[in-house]
């Protein structure tokens, strides 16, 4: 099994609420990841489309699958932490929906400034698309890594 199959396959271990809202990692690779989520009662609004925390949570998966995947020779050093998010809903999202997260910068430049300065921040952009190929969500999340002590 590779580091990015590990990472995929621990992810819903170390993040329990994913599961808890029904998302499913579909791809963990050098910085970028997928995920999707099938639209249930549990995820739905008062107006029947995927509620906005659902979605949140869709997108912060993503993201940080995609951190992880970046940080795979070093993910159980470090601590990572989800420091700030921005989210754009950009269409009502209806039925299932995939996430593709992506690092702002190769993971060697992220992987090098963190041996040099013990410490990293970066970003993860993630789109949010329905069946149709449709975005519905644009999220920016900023991960903060240090290495543990």
């Amino acid at each position: 099994m590779n580091p990015y199959d590990v990472i995929k396959a621990q992810l819903g271990q170390v993040v329990p609420f994913q599961n808890h809202v029904g998302i499913e990692l579909l791809e963990v690779g050098d910085g970028v990841a997928s995920a999707r989520m099938t639209q249930r009662k549990e995820t739905s609004n008062h107006i029947s489309t995927q509620h906005a925390g659902a979605m949140f949570t869709l997108g912060e998966a993503a993201s940080g699958a995609a951190m992880a995947g970046a940080m795979a020779p070093v993910i159980l050093q470090v601590r990572p932490v989800a420091a700030k998010a921005e989210i754009a809903f950009t269409k009502i999202a209806k039925g299932t929906l995939t996430a593709h997260g992506k690092t702002s910068q190769p993971s060697a430049a992220l992987l090098d400034e963190l041996e040099k300065v013990g410490k990293v921040s970066f970003e993860v952009q993630v789109d949010i698309k329905d069946e149709e190929g449709d975005t519905v969500v644009e999220m920016r999340i900023d991960w903060h890594l240090s290495k543990r002590s």
